[in-house]
């Protein structure tokens, strides 16, 4: 009795499988993947729809911090030598409705040994475990994404433990310009390092804009070297003034092939990014924020509930000015002294924020015991006023 193994056929290849000489074909187009067909890809907001922080607006990285621009998404470079624009855009292939869009604004021609020019996304390491890495049961992930550019050649990348001394470069060819290609790179897992599967860091996934000599390393394997970001050879876009640089449908998931990308409704996508990151936004003068007390004439202390629980007790975001926002004492409103600061977090049992509590000062302007409304207040509609939290990686 013969066995037709068909659990790594990549249906998007062809629609029929030829089965020996006979001359029968098979339809595999509708055939289910052995893997699961849910929450397989590791990688939140794939497909760069949601953009809590920026609402589309174009964030400039000169910095070699980690900054966020859409959700999950972060950037980093440096603060002068080369300056880029992370935008979320609607420019994207079919099946798409938005991509990242990459601008370098001011070019780095000459990029140091230890500069790096970087578009990453880290995954925590609760979703990660399954993977096996540092294990000899180690799994085979298969990177896929849709990828267009104003250059072409050969660009790179690299993924990476939260030590960043396990590193596996990758490349990937654009070979037409300004003109959407699918990229699919099969990685072999990892047996070896430490790969952390709790709360912190698991994994990295970075996107090479540019990187010196000493922060690549020979694609297609891995390497027990620090510091790793990309590919040796790959083309730097941080060196061409106005180049561009689109992504959108990133996929990590287990196998070695490829499936089509895993499309999730905006709600699901929104509340796995707030996770990591929540923003509340004020639909006008007065919106209230969170409830509390006065604990004397100075000081309040308010709460916030969140909708979906934070990875950590978050760090505040907020607008930096005191005046977009009020705190009320016996039915009056009055601006705090100071920005309102984290107290402390309600946690579950594993460490995730459920509510934060803010500490606000208004001196002179409270009576103790008193209910202690925080809320957003400026001109007009108090448009853009906000409040956020950020629990990043």
């Amino acid at each position: 009795m013969s066995t037709l193994n068909v659990n790594n056929i990549d249906k998007e290849s062809g629609s029929t499988l030829t089965i020996g000489g006979s001359g029968t074909t098979v339809n595999v187009s509708n055939m289910v993947p052995d893997v699961a067909l849910s929450n397989r890809n590791l990688i939140q907001n794939g497909a760069m729809r949601v953009d809590q922080r920026n609402a589309g607006a174009a964030k400039t990285i000169a910095t070699t911090a980690n900054t966020y621009t859409l959700d999950r998404w972060n950037a980093s470079g440096q603060v002068s030598d080369g300056v880029f624009t992370v935008q979320q855009v609607t420019e994207s292939p079919a099946g798409f409705t938005n991509s990242t869009k990459i601008t370098v604004t001011t070019a780095d021609a000459s990029i140091g040994s230890t500069e790096v020019y970087l578009f990453s996304q880290f995954i925590e390491g609760n979703n990660v475990g399954h993977l096996g890495f540092g294990t000899a049961d180690a799994e085979t992930i298969t990177l896929s994404f849709w990828v267009r550019s104003s250059l072409t050649g050969t660009f790179g990348g690299a993924l990476n433990n939260s030590a960043n001394d396990r590193n596996y470069p990758f490349t990937y060819s654009i070979s037409v310009a300004d003109t959407w290609e699918k990229k699919t790179v099969t990685i072999t897992g990892d047996t070896s390092g430490t790969w952390l599967t709790d709360t912190n860091r698991g994994i990295g996934l970075r996107f090479q804009l540019g990187a010196g000599s000493s922060r690549v390393d020979v694609a297609g394997a891995w390497t027990g070297t620090s510091l790793v970001f990309g590919a040796t050879g790959a083309t730097n876009l941080i060196s061409t003034l106005n180049a561009n640089l689109y992504i959108t449908g990133v996929q990590l998931e287990v196998g070695e092939v490829a499936t089509p990308f895993e499309h999730e409704s905006y709600g699901d996508t929104l509340a796995k990014c707030q996770r990591y990151y929540q923003r509340f936004n004020a639909s006008g003068n007065f919106s209230r924020y969170g409830n509390g007390y006065w604990s004397n004439s100075n000081d309040a202390n308010v709460s916030i509930s969140f909708p979906v629980p934070m990875r950590a007790d978050p760090s505040i975001d907020d607008t930096g000015d005191v005046t977009d926002y009020g705190i009320s004492n016996a039915g009056s409103v009055y601006t705090p002294t100071s920005l309102p600061t984290f107290y402390r977090g309600t946690q579950t049992s594993d460490g995730s924020c459920l509510v934060a509590s803010l500490s606000l000062v208004s001196t002179g302007n409270g009576t103790a015991g008193n209910v202690a409304q925080f809320m957003s207040r400026g001109g007009g509609l108090a448009v853009g006023t906000f409040i956020g939290f950020d629990a990043e990686l």
